[in-house]
C-alpha cells in the first residue's frame, strides 16, 4: 500500500478511537453526575444531546471511510452472496421488531425532556424482550450481523474489526451501569444469558424469563 494509505488508515483509526472513548465518557454515569451537580437544568436534554452528538460525529467518520475507492480484500461470490443478504435482511427485520420491546421515547431522551426528568439514571425498568432470552444486546448482534455480511475493502475491515472491539467494551461498560441500575437480578440474568452472540445452550425458556421478571418485581 502507498503512503497514502497508510496515512489514511492511521488517521481513521485515530478518528474511531476518538469517537468510542468520547461516547463511553459520555455515557457514564460519572459525566452525567459532573453535569448534574454543576448545571443540573440541563439534565432533562441529556439523553437528547448525547444521541444526537452521536450521530453527527459518526457520519464525518463514514464519510471518510468511504472518500475513496479502498483496495477490495474479499467479496461474497455466487451463493454466498444470497446467504450474506438473507442474514443482514434477518438482522434488519430482528431489528425493527426489536423496537417494540423497547421505551424508545426514553431511548431518544424525548421523555426526559417532556417531562424535565433531571435523574442522572435511565428510567426504563428491567424487562426482557423474546429477543433478550437469547442474547443480552440483541442491537449489538444483530449490527455485528450487518458488518461482517458485507464486502470488505481495507477501511471496512478496519472499522468492522474496531467496531467489533468496541461493542465488546462498550456492552462491558453497559453492564457495569445496568448492575448499578438493576442489581442482583441482572447478575442472574447476566449468568444464564451471552452477551453478544447467541448460544443455543445457554438461553432462557418464555416461563423463566418470566419468573425472573416475577422476582425483579417483588
Amino acid at each position: 500500500m502507498t503512503e497514502f494509505a497508510w496515512r489514511d488508515i492511521v488517521l481513521l483509526s485515530l478518528c474511531w478511537i476518538g469517537y468510542f472513548v468520547l461516547h463511553s465518557l459520555l455515557a457514564s454515569l460519572a459525566v452525567k453526575r459532573w453535569v448534574d451537580a454543576g448545571w443540573p437544568k440541563l439534565m432533562p436534554y441529556y439523553r437528547l444531546t448525547f444521541n444526537f452528538l452521536a450521530l453527527l460525529l459518526l457520519l464525518p467518520i463514514i464519510g471518510f471511510s468511504h472518500h475513496d475507492p479502498e483496495p477490495m480484500l474479499w467479496r461474497w461470490q455466487g451463493s454466498a452472496v444470497w446467504l450474506a443478504n438473507g442474514l443482514a435482511l434477518g438482522a434488519m427485520l430482528g431489528f425493527w421488531l426489536s423496537l417494540k420491546s423497547y421505551d424508545m421515547q426514553e431511548f431518544l431522551g424525548l421523555r426526559q425532556l417532556q417531562f424535565h426528568v433531571r435523574k442522572v439514571e435511565d428510567q426504563e425498568r428491567f424487562q426482557l424482550s423474546p429477543f433478550h432470552r437469547f442474547v443480552r444486546h440483541p442491537w449489538y448482534f444483530f449490527a455485528l450481523i450487518l458488518i461482517w455480511t458485507r464486502d470488505m475493502g481495507v477501511m471496512t475491515l478496519l472499522s468492522s474489526i474496531l467496531i467489533t472491539l468496541y461493542f465488546v467494551v462498550g456492552s462491558w461498560l453497559e453492564e457495569k451501569k445496568l448492575l448499578v441500575y438493576h442489581g442482583d437480578i441482572y447478575r442472574r440474568y447476566m449468568a444464564r444469558v451471552p452477551g453478544l452472540i447467541p448460544q443455543p445452550w445457554k438461553s432462557l425458556t418464555k416461563k423463566e424469563a418470566e419468573a425472573l421478571l416475577k422476582q425483579n418485581n417483588y
